[in-house]
């Protein structure tokens, strides 16, 4: 996914990416403990920031680490059922 930039006030963190992941994908680390939650996506296509929401807050020296995504929450998304397999009750 890219580097930790800036840590804000509320605790969230700033990832500059080496390419856009999608909002609500899992963040870990390099040992894969789970960070937080992509948030948000903004900036440049070319060179895009992500906004982290962590469940715990960081210490500074998560600064200038890299992270690394896996597919997360989709709140449901393509999860119905298709037409032909619905039961007639």
């Amino acid at each position: 996914m890219g580097k930790v930039s800036e840590i804000t006030t509320d605790g969230r963190l700033i990832v500059k990416c080496t390419e856009a992941p999608e909002i609500g994908d899992f963040v870990f680390d390099a040992k894969e403990n789970k960070i937080g939650i992509v948030k948000r996506v903004f900036g440049p296509v070319d060179g895009p920031y992500a906004s982290v929401e962590t469940k715990t807050t960081l210490s500074d020296k998560i600064r200038g680490t890299d992270l690394y995504t896996r597919g997360g929450n989709k709140n449901g998304k393509n999860k119905g059922r298709s037409r032909r397999n619905r039961s007639m009750s």
